[in-house]
């Protein structure tokens, strides 16, 4: 698995918001991916020092569209704590 294949998306929300600040960065990353694949991924593609990832499996919500019952999809969540003084520079917007 590649590098660009392992990370699908940063994850931009209030509470991924306020974890940057701590250092932590969040992103949908490929199921099947591991946490030393995501760890290497990052630090390849941003040029940073990782110090700890956490992933989570995301259970998709079941939703309802008047009488019509569905599903979303399922997906894994990675958040990555980077060493003291690293940032990524695409979320701090420069």
């Amino acid at each position: 698995m590649e590098y660009n294949d392992i990370l699908i998306a940063p994850v931009l929300t209030e509470k991924s918001t306020e974890l940057r600040e701590q250092g932590k960065y969040v992103f949908k990353v490929a199921p099947k991916a591991t946490k030393i694949q995501i760890k290497e991924a990052v630090r390849r593609l941003f040029n940073v020092k990782v110090t700890d990832c956490t992933v989570v499996n995301v259970r998709g919500k079941t939703k309802r569209l008047r009488y019509k019952e569905g599903k979303t999809s399922s997906w894994k969540k990675a958040t990555v704590k980077l060493a003291k003084g690293e940032t990524i520079k695409i979320f701090e917007g420069a």
